[in-house]
């Protein structure tokens, strides 16, 4: 009797540790809602391009008030990050920005999660852009943004160098 009590704990463990990982894996790996760009120094324009659209109600203020360098982080998106960014290398710079004719914004968080970089209004435009120097090899999240919560736009992301 008492090999089966152990035998019971012992399997009543594990399906705990298995149920316990299935449900961390999604909330770690967060996928993105409109894809990836793996960039290497020296990329083709067309490999720094995504399309997406904005329309989420989710603070992007909650996740960081201000940025690196003390920029205010601002606009609503989704949860999810709307694209992954890849940098394979260290570049010396590069420049973010979103064209979609309306007031958005960009909050990129990475390589680590204490490392962003928010963007908002380019010049005229309402459009954000992030223009920064020292981006470090590795995994960035980028959010588009977008003024006014619920707001639906189709937008390009482009990333130059």
């Amino acid at each position: 009797m008492k090999d089966f009590r152990f035998w019971l704990q012992f399997r009543g463990g594990w399906l705990l540790a298995t149920i316990t990982a299935m449900i961390a894996i999604p909330a770690a790996a967060q996928t993105a809602n409109f894809g990836t760009l793996k960039l290497s120094p020296g990329f083709e324009p067309a490999q720094g391009m995504g399309t997406g659209y904005t329309g989420g109600s989710y603070s992007l203020s909650a996740m960081s008030n201000r940025d690196r360098d003390k920029k205010v982080c601002i606009g609503f998106a989704d949860p999810n990050p709307d694209h992954i960014l890849v940098l394979e290398k260290d570049f010396d710079s590069l420049k973010i920005l979103v064209n979609s004719g309306g007031d958005t914004t960009l909050f990129i968080k990475g390589p680590d999660d204490g490392t962003i970089r928010c963007g908002d209004d380019t010049g005229k435009s309402k459009d954000a852009s992030v223009s920064d120097s020292q981006w470090k090899k590795g995994t960035y999240r980028i959010w588009v943004g977008i003024f006014n919560a619920g707001v639906k736009r189709n937008y390009t992301l482009t990333v130059a160098q």
